[in-house]
């Protein structure tokens, strides 16, 4: 068996939080505390000082890149004579559970949906794409949630391709947390907006190849920009546990709640289910299927204790 080759090359730069931050330039600050408080998580508050250091300059980068392929687009058309409508810049934003990626995306669209060029910014979790729980069951796949295997990919392909081709209004299906399933009464409508931003575990998953050459897209081929949020297994393993001991006192209190029977749990008894949840489902995605995707990344916000990001990595042009 030949050795794994060793290459010196990377293909980011990495940039530390403080180099990081001086990219923000004359960027302004367009959110008060009421909105930052809004858009944190359960565990996670979301600093004013985070705001201006990292995602500042993340929103003026990506203000960029949606300029420049806006102009893209209209040059084209003008070049070909024809159009086929207003096509939206899509962002795909992965990472492990408790990693933060929903307030990431929160904030992102918070100030992306500032910039004048492309106000309206609508965001779209991927859990609505994972099949039922009554089908899950039938498959044997529901200590599996989350897993590739889990989501309808070729329903996600659909509505990628559909919401790239610029139609007029696609909808997505929406997941309800607190009753842990797809609710079959409810969609989210997307109609032409200016950017789209997929939030998900595994949206940088690529498909297997086909021998015969035939074209199967992976969900990234519709990504304009894709964000991977990382941090050590141990900081996640421990949001995650926070994360469900103040479920416990929260959501699972809800008698409709799936999670209803983990309320009376005494704190030590929660923790260790968490833990036990943690280590033999979610830590097992994130080594086997999530963690493998990081570099196929655009960028990569590596976080430390508090949820601060440390480093930033951009792939190099």
């Amino acid at each position: 068996m030949n050795p794994r080759p060793t290459v010196a090359f990377s293909p980011y730069a990495v940039y530390s939080r403080e180099e990081w931050a001086r990219l923000r330039a004359d960027t302004p600050m367009t959110l008060n505390e009421g909105e930052l408080e809004n858009l944190g998580g359960l565990t996670e508050r979301v600093s004013t000082q985070e705001v201006v250091d990292i995602y500042l300059p993340l929103s003026r980068l990506l203000n960029f890149y949606i300029e420049a392929e806006q102009g893209l687009h209209h040059a084209t058309e003008k070049f070909l004579r024809k159009g086929n409508g207003k096509t939206p810049f899509i962002i795909g934003l992965a990472g492990s559970v408790a990693v933060g990626k929903s307030t990431t995306a929160r904030v992102l669209q918070a100030l992306l949906a500032r910039w004048p060029s492309h106000p309206r910014v609508e965001l779209v979790p991927t859990d609505g794409f994972l099949f039922e729980n009554a089908v899950l069951e039938e498959r044997g796949l529901m200590n599996r949630k989350g897993f590739p295997e889990s989501y309808d990919l070729t329903k996600l392909l659909n509505f990628l391709a559909e919401v790239k081709s610029g139609k007029a209004r696609v909808e997505a299906p929406v997941y309800s947390h607190l009753v842990y399933d797809v609710l079959s009464d409810q969609t989210l409508a997307i109609e032409q907006p200016d950017i789209v931003m997929v939030e998900g575990l595994n949206v940088l998953q690529p498909a297997k190849l086909p021998k015969d050459g035939e074209a199967i897209p992976f969900v990234s081929d519709f990504f304009d920009f894709s964000i991977y949020i990382d941090a050590t297994d141990e900081l996640i393993e421990e949001w995650y546990v926070e994360r469900f001991l103040r479920l416990r006192q929260t959501a699972f209190r809800d008698p409709a709640s799936y999670f209803h029977r983990y309320a009376t749990l005494s704190e030590e008894e929660a923790r260790a289910t968490g833990l036990q949840i943690w280590r033999s489902i979610n830590l097992a995605n994130l080594r086997e299927n999530i963690l493998p995707t990081r570099q196929r990344a655009d960028l990569i916000l590596r976080k430390g204790a508090d949820h601060a990001v440390e480093t930033v990595a951009l792939r190099k042009l």
